[in-house]
């Protein structure tokens, strides 16, 4: 079941503190002013979906600030997607500032200050996630914060309804679903910022990062092709083979070794999954890419430590 917060029954004295705390508990180290006095109201839903929070926020009035002093005594690293439901909010980062309006999103990261701004009644839908979970989709993320995502562009549109279905839902997914989940919320996120990136001028670096993140989602979508190969790839994307490896080795690998991650990835997930219980191990290694047993067996035990059944084993429950 959702995990709800609220400042009603609190004495209205009390109300502004007591919200500040429900915030700082439930997202990032934050402040919080209102002019409300005595009549501020709050409330927040909390759900998990693998490692993303999903979260409902309704209040009132309010300016809610992350300080330079705040950030320097945190510890964690989350980006925070906001989607508007009612009422509308400001979001101010990185020397940019935007308003969500219902049916749009923005983002912005904990790790750098950033001020939301309410002038009224409002609702968001937040959805969180570990910086990196973004970060390693697409680098020059950063240039993406306060910006404001609508649903007159397809890609972001799409985005912002499957976010609000997943997040809605999200105390009734099963896990090994939810991880899947989380991953293509964010797949659809970084398509919305690519597309965003590609068609405004931007540095060099930054397109790099948005072919970085062609390639990655060819490959996601092609590794169940056990011919998917490094000069199919580039032909596709109109590359050169050598500039492929060279974008991988931004990230300190190469085309086969993250091809080979990943399918091992989305096995081990198969197996961690109730939902394929009644799968046999070598039918999910040959639905992901892998041609030889013998090989999968070996490079998922160099990957995780234990054979793919003793892996399967270890994730049911006592």
């Amino acid at each position: 079941m959702p995990i709800q917060f609220t400042t009603d029954g609190a004495p209205g004295h009390k109300r502004l503190a007591l919200w500040q705390d429900i915030v700082c508990d439930v997202y990032v180290q934050l402040d919080c002013k209102s002019n409300e006095g005595t009549s501020f109201h709050g409330t927040v839903t909390r759900a998990t979906l693998a490692d993303a929070t999903c979260s409902e926020v309704s209040s009132g009035q309010q300016r809610v600030y992350r300080t330079p002093s705040r950030i320097a005594r945190a510890h964690e690293e989350f980006v925070l997607i906001a989607l508007g439901r009612h009422g509308s909010g400001a979001v101010l980062q990185d020397g940019r500032e935007t308003i969500i309006h219902p049916g749009e999103f923005a983002l912005y990261d904990t790790t750098r200050p950033y001020e939301l701004q309410f002038n009224d009644e409002f609702t968001q839908t937040i959805f969180q996630v570990p910086r990196e979970m973004l970060y390693r989709r697409i680098a020059g993320a950063e240039a993406m914060t306060a910006v404001n995502f609508t649903s007159s562009r397809p890609i972001e549109k799409l985005a912002f309804d499957f976010i609000a279905a997943v997040s809605q839902a999200a105390d009734q997914i099963e896990a090994g679903m939810a991880a899947r989940l989380t991953d293509q919320a964010l797949d659809l996120v970084a398509m919305a910022m690519s597309e965003r990136l590609s068609s405004t001028s931007i540095a060099s670096s930054t397109h790099r990062s948005a072919m970085l993140y062609r390639l990655k989602a060819y490959v996601q979508t092609r590794l169940p092709d056990p011919e998917l190969s490094l000069s199919q790839t580039a032909a596709a994307l109109g590359i050169s083979p050598r500039y492929v490896n060279n974008l991988l080795a931004d990230e300190q690998t190469s085309f086969q070794r993250y091809v080979l991650l990943q399918r091992l990835e989305q096995c081990r997930r198969a197996l961690s999954s109730a939902q394929h219980a009644h799968r046999h191990v070598g039918e999910i290694a040959f639905a992901w890419g892998f041609n030889d047993l013998s090989h999968f067996g070996r490079v998922f035990r160099e990957q995780y430590g234990m054979s793919p059944r003793d892996w399967r084993q270890s994730q049911r429950p006592n």
